[in-house]
């Protein structure tokens, strides 16, 4: 049973069940907290809190999706059998259950269904494990009595405190509750031969962790208290990747045909053999479709949050690329695998193909200017001993190697980072110097600046907007400058403008300089204005307390300032050049007529 007909048997069984099949949501999720989606549940954390009502929005309280994933803690796994960045989440819910929602009952009985019946898994080797009780939370006696009905020995049912049988949540507060976790016995060759081994063995990958099922009943608040939900929902996840290598019977999801395609690529583009160099095979193989989804977003390298991972995945891929004698290119060559093998589930692969390849392209040849001089010199420098972090940082600023690839090549050495205070002191002081400039790059002008600079500085919002609207939320503010004559605004965007896209921003912009719209200041602490809406790049600049601009229903950001009171005062908006200003990062200068 292949991938795409696993993904199909899933939403079709909850379909049938009376779930409404909703699409995956975007890896940026709604909640500021966390960078991107890391579980299926995120989408619906509103709703599973009791803050919107599910049967408005979805007309039913049960659900189903094969959601996106990416989750980034575990990178320095990846090469394993079992860690990826990217991967699909297949889940239920039944959300504000009322006396028609399945809750614990239901959502067992479903799960053993799919399992048994429709994938035909042999049910001597399920095991399950439900919550012991832990911080006053109460052992789940009804899990427990619910599993031996169903036909678990009391041998097959083992207890866990909060750190294998809770769930949640997601960021710091939310939804959260007790949960029971379905195990796969994968066989003795994959154990320890312990007699004691079994679900959560800290010694071997014997028993694969297939489905949790999550009964959320409390809610976490700020204190770090659990407090009963005003409603109960059920919130399950099954990991695609895995579930794909236990049905096709494979050692790991790399040897099934979720990657096989991207390795044979990969052997084919090296004089090297999987079977010799698998971990650096499946960092390349794994490491290639999260790139490919997180640009697939609009997001571009950069050395801040989103873009930051998404550069750290790059030159990973181009490092180990180079381990395995790769020719220059070979990120277009696997990128251009995933994006067949996922078009039809996930269009926007598809869609974004362009600018998924121009990133790509860009970074590498960015990046391999100084490849080989920061791996000479990083290697020079573990030949001597252990790394300290004040040469590191050298190494980072120079080089633009991630504190996390220079640990690794001096990990490789049989070396370490010590003294990482240095590294931090250093980076701190750089962070200092750089904040000195920000007035005057960020916000683009002074204090005493003129009535044209100000009303140029006010267009530069306008804009900024403009151009997220006819773009894509994608486009951020990395810097502008503003004389009274003119003004220069660099943002993220992979690939040059069209005509008819400038000539849209300006249309925008000039709409909204008609509109005479008012231009509102307001001082709010930094917290607040984040949670309201307010545009903002630059967190680790701000203060406490920002000072928030917002132009009619149209803009809203954080800036210092200064702003004129109308947009009727600006005139007419004109743009006189677009332009490169670095790897996907674009420029435009424009004048008020």
């Amino acid at each position: 049973m292949d991938s795409k007909e696993i993904r199909e048997k899933f939403l079709e069984f909850f379909e049938e069940k009376g779930h409404k099949v909703v699409p995956s949501s975007s890896l940026i999720p709604a909640d500021t907290s966390v960078l991107f989606t890391t579980a299926g549940m995120q989408q619906f954390s509103l709703y599973l809190a009791g803050e919107k009502d599910v049967l408005k929005d979805f007309g039913t309280r049960h659900l189903a999706s094969c959601q996106k994933c990416v989750r980034t803690g575990d990178i320095e796994n990846i090469g394993d059998d079992t860690h990826h960045v990217f991967f699909e989440m297949l889940g239920n819910w039944s959300i504000g259950e009322d006396d028609k929602g399945y809750f614990k009952e239901g959502s067992i009985k479903y799960a053993l269904e799919f399992l048994l019946d429709r994938l035909k898994l042999d049910k001597s080797r399920l095991w399950v494990t439900i919550f012991k009780g832990e911080k006053d939370i109460p052992r789940d006696k009804k899990a427990f009595d619910l599993c031996k009905q169903m036909g678990f020995s009391e041998e097959r049912i083992l207890e866990f405190g909060m750190e294998d049988n809770f769930w949640g949540p997601v960021a710091k507060t939310g939804p959260c509750g007790p949960c029971l976790e379905i195990f796969y016995d994968r066989g003795e060759e994959f154990g320890c031969g312990s007699p004691d081994c079994g679900p959560n063995c800290p010694r071997c990958k014997r028993f694969a962790e297939l489905w949790t099922l999550v009964f959320m009943e409390y809610l976490k608040n700020e204190k770090g208290d659990y407090i009963l939900l005003s409603q109960r929902n059920v919130d399950t996840g099954m990991g695609l990747e895995r579930l794909t290598a236990i049905l096709q019977n494979k050692p790991s999801a790399y040897e099934t045909d979720l990657f096989l395609p991207i390795i044979s690529e990969i052997q084919k583009l090296s004089s090297k053999s999987y079977s010799e160099n698998k971990r650096v095979f499946r960092i390349i193989a794994d490491h290639i479709r999260a790139a490919v989804f997180i640009a697939s977003e609009g997001i571009v390298p950069s050395n801040v949050e989103r873009g930051y991972i998404l550069r750290r995945l790059l030159r990973r891929m181009i490092r180990f690329g180079k381990v395995l004698e790769l020719r220059d290119g070979f990120l277009i060559s696997l990128a251009k695998i995933v994006i067949n093998n996922y078009k039809d589930i996930y269009p926007e692969v598809q869609s974004h193909q362009a600018d998924i390849l121009t990133i790509f392209q860009n970074e590498e040849e960015k990046f391999k200017k100084t490849l080989e001089r920061g791996i000479k010199e990083t290697s020079s420098l573990a030949a001597l001993g252990d790394i300290d972090g004040r040469d590191a940082f050298r190494i980072y600023e120079t080089y633009g190697f991630p504190l996390e690839m220079i640990e690794e090549i001096a990990k490789e050495k049989g070396r370490k980072i010590i003294n990482r205070e240095n590294f931090e002191k250093e980076f701190k002081r750089h962070q200092e110097i750089s904040r000195a400039g920000a007035e005057k790059k960020f916000g683009g002008i002074g204090k005493g600046a003129t009535y044209q600079a100000t009303k140029l500085h006010t267009a530069t919002h306008l804009l900024h907007q403009a151009l997220r609207q006819v773009l894509g939320k994608h486009v951020r503010q990395m810097g502008s400058d503003i004389t009274p004559q003119r003004l220069r605004f660099d943002f993220a965007h992979p690939r040059k403008l069209t005509e008819d896209e400038i000539r849209k921003v300006e249309e925008i912009v000039n709409q909204k300089i008609r509109e005479d719209l008012e231009v509102h200041k307001e001082k709010m602490p930094l917290e607040k204005a984040l949670k309201s809406g307010a545009l903002a790049f630059f967190k680790e600049k701000y203060p406490p307390e920002v000072t928030v601009y917002t132009i009619g229903n149209f803009s809203k950001e954080i800036c210092a300032g200064p702003h004129v009171k109308r947009t009727s005062e600006l005139g007419h908006f004109k743009i006189i050049k677009e332009e490169s200003c670095g790897a996907g990062i674009r420029r435009i200068r424009a004048i008020l007529e």
